[in-house]
């Protein structure tokens, strides 16, 4: 295995390879084509925020499995391209959130007292001038944040400490979150409203793109402070500059730009604007964060790769260590029951349901879910592999829903997981439990109760429930040189409908489960299930 490192990272970053025994390549400043050409040799890649991971890359990417971004932001990774073809991608949410946070305090503070503009006058220019530089406090004044994420509220906690009041907006946080840290929550216009000071910190998506434009400068009050340590493109720089020109907006404070590499010609730049702050994008730049970051991620990497679970996947959350932790002993058993469902199921369906019951409900079971998929889809989707990333991506072009439950009464067992597959002709179901002692059992199928241990091979057909039939299923059996390791037999009542689950020890042939089907009694050509 070979990972390439397309960025800088630091020394303390590729320690961590060479300490796991992995070769990493250090190419920087690749074009496109350079990458694509190189990139079938590598299982991982690791960037920074210089490298464009796009679709060509990823699709030539035949042997990666997991794509680190050393940092938070993710927007240079193309991340449906990496779904779609099952790699995962990680990145390191808080090995850099103390540097950005600290960042958007000293840009603030710059602004607020014209720190930049002093120092240029005085030291570059060489005069003396104290009367142009009265700045403003930040004690008493009203700051909004909008986005409530690690490095957001790492912020508003010191600016409360600063004596700021602080109101913010986040639609993935609670109000009563907020208020535990003494944060008012209001909805986004309520808070460009009452800001004296605007902090942005949301990623860059087709959703927040342009969120901050004239339109909403226009109902911030008139001198509003702003600051964007964020990502480029959140704020539409030309009406940023029109803003501050207008004196709408007093000051900001900028460290990042929509297109880096022409930020010079940004309207910011390319005009003077003696009331702004800029730097080039300097919020991680620590030599605590880069070390964080660098080995975070490697370390990631390596988990990985060497058939662990990642601590921050982007395109797989349900698979956090956090979340898996709890479920870890069901985990066999889920994929298991997906991978059994998945080869009973013969007609087409295009709904799952999940239902977990007892002690399995007591905890978060998404993860569970998506490893029952995963087994699930396996079996329908021969033609192209299927893993933990892009379980949910191919059932939803698939147009398969998944739904999912969870009850603490449960009969009979401790735990117990329900998979029912609705298909055009009705419905399949299974159902399974966890002994402490002896494992997963398959305890239920279509409603017929039983004891099946879910491994190696199996058989399993309908029948008549009359004597002879488990006497001639073992004379062709016996005959072909097929050994029974293991059966269970569920029938509804006497004489009437009953199902066989046997555990086999040979792979077995198409003829032999004819003559199994030709038996009197038999209801159908036998299925066989491979775990």
């Amino acid at each position: 295995m070979k990972v390439l490192a397309s960025d800088k990272l630091s020394q303390d970053g590729i320690a961590v390879f060479e300490q796991a025994g992995i070769q990493l390549d250090l190419k920087t400043g690749l074009p496109e084509d350079e990458l694509v050409k190189i990139i079938p040799e590598y299982a991982a890649l690791i960037v920074r925020s210089e490298t464009k991971v796009t679709p060509r890359i990823i699709q030539a990417g035949k042997n990666l499995q997991i794509i680190g971004r050393a940092g938070v932001g993710v927007d240079n990774i193309d991340l449906p391209s990496a779904t779609a073809r099952g790699i995962i991608v990680v990145n390191s949410p808080e090995g850099n959130t103390i540097a950005a946070a600290e960042h958007t305090l000293a840009m603030m503070l710059s602004m607020a007292r014209k720190i930049p503009q002093a120092y240029q006058l005085l030291v570059k220019e060489r005069k003396w001038d104290r009367a142009q530089f009265q700045g403003v406090e930040l004690y008493g004044k009203t700051l909004g944040v909008v986005g409530l994420g690690k490095i957001g509220s790492h912020v508003a906690k010191c600016c409360l400490g600063l004596g700021m009041r602080v109101v913010a907006c986040d639609p993935f946080v609670s109000r009563e979150t907020a208020e535990s840290k003494g944060i008012d929550l209001k909805k986004l216009d309520e808070v460009l409203e009452e800001a004296d000071f605007l902090t942005l910190h949301i990623p860059k998506t087709a959703e927040t793109k342009g969120l901050i434009n004239k339109e909403k400068f226009a109902i911030m009050k008139k001198g509003v402070r702003i600051v964007n340590c964020a990502r480029g493109g959140i704020i539409i720089e030309a009406d940023l500059a029109a803003a501050l020109r207008s004196g709408q907006v007093a000051a900001a404070a900028v460290d990042v730009f929509e297109d880096e590499k022409k930020a010079l010609e940004s309207p910011l730049l390319a005009n003077d604007l003696p009331t702004l702050v800029a730097v080039p994008h300097l919020g991680a730049s620590t030599a605590e964060a880069q070390i964080n970051v660098a080995v975070d991620v490697a370390r990631q990497i390596v988990t990985v790769l060497t058939g662990g679970s990642a601590s921050a996947p982007v395109n797989i959350p349900t698979m956090r260590p956090a979340l898996l932790e709890p479920v870890r002993p069901y985990m066999e058993l889920a994929e298991q029951m997906g991978k059994f469902i998945g080869q009973v199921v013969k007609d087409t369906f295009s709904e799952i349901e999940i239902n977990y019951k007892g002690e399995v409900a007591e905890v978060d079971p998404s993860p569970l879910s998506t490893i029952i998929l995963k087994g699930l889809l396996e079996s329908i989707n021969p033609e192209g592999l299927v893993n933990f990333v892009n379980a949910p991506l191919i059932a939803k072009e698939k147009n398969i829903s998944l739904k999912q439950s969870r009850a603490a009464k449960v009969e009979d067992y401790a735990n117990e997981i329900e998979i029912i597959v609705r298909t055009k002709k009705g419905r399949e179901t299974v159902r399974g439990t966890l002994f402490t002692s002896i494992g997963g059992r398959i305890i239920n199928v279509n409603g017929f109760t039983l004891s099946a241990i879910p491994q190696g091979i199996l058989l399993l057909f309908t029948h008549q429930d009359k004597p002879g039939i488990i006497g001639k299923l073992g004379t062709v059996l016996g005959e072909a040189g097929v050994n029974i390791a293991g059966m269970q037999v569920g029938r509804e009542k006497i004489g009437g409908r009953a199902i066989m689950l046997i555990n086999i020890d040979n792979k077995i042939e198409a003829d032999i489960l004819a003559k199994i089907s030709r038996i009197e009694g038999v209801l159908e050509t036998p299925k066989v299930v491979q775990f």
